[in-house]
């Protein structure tokens, strides 16, 4: 984070088991979402009409991300009379928190995929059926890519040959020969033979 984490506490007193708690969960948050930029926790009694045995404990949790409105996690819950347990207030606003990031995180994940996907990637003509109508393409990590006539940008297919570098964009979906090129498009000549 960039700002250190900041925790208040509101008509109650510090709690050094609260702050140890707090301190755990939001190096958790930090390491499941490191684009975390800052963190404030309130722990608060709120107000009570006088006469009455329970008192409330109330957590707000706000966690600053990037390009992101502020993620808020809150929780309130009643004190016990017995039991005197607030941690699961806490682990409950935190949880909150998480769920949220975990939904920006994966938005993310799914925009710089298809950003990927968009921008394509690079690979080396292997074959070439200038009759047939279609071609194959080698590319990293991956099964040779098929790609037709009609794929090839510019209506450059004839002057494809073995061996040129090409940028290609993969297909969604496999054709009846595999994995397919959506879009082909020439970048250089033929790679000299070493």
């Amino acid at each position: 984070m960039r700002t250190p984490l900041r925790i208040t506490y509101k008509s109650t007193e510090t709690s050094p088991a609260f702050d140890a708690l707090i301190h755990e969960r939001a190096d958790r948050l930090e390491r499941l979402h490191p684009r975390i930029t800052g963190c404030r926790v309130v722990v608060e009694v709120p107000y009570r009409k006088s006469g009455t045995g329970k008192v409330a404990l109330a957590v707000d949790v706000e966690v600053d991300v990037p390009s992101r409105n502020t993620v808020v996690g809150k929780d309130v819950e009643a004190r016990r009379e017995k039991k005197e347990d607030h941690t699961i207030t806490i682990n409950r606003a935190f949880d909150a928190v998480e769920r949220q990031l975990s939904k920006i995180t994966e938005v993310l994940r799914d925009r710089e995929a298809k950003n990927h996907e968009a921008a394509g990637e690079s690979g080396v003509v292997v074959r070439v059926f200038p009759e047939e109508g279609y071609g194959s393409i080698e590319v990293r990590d991956s099964p040779e890519l098929t790609f037709t006539r009609n794929a090839v940008v510019g209506d450059l297919f004839d002057e494809l040959e073995v061996g040129m570098v090409v940028h290609v964009t993969r297909a969604t979906t496999e054709g009846p020969m595999g994995p397919q090129a959506r879009s082909v498009r020439l970048l250089g000549r033929a790679k000299s033979a070493s």
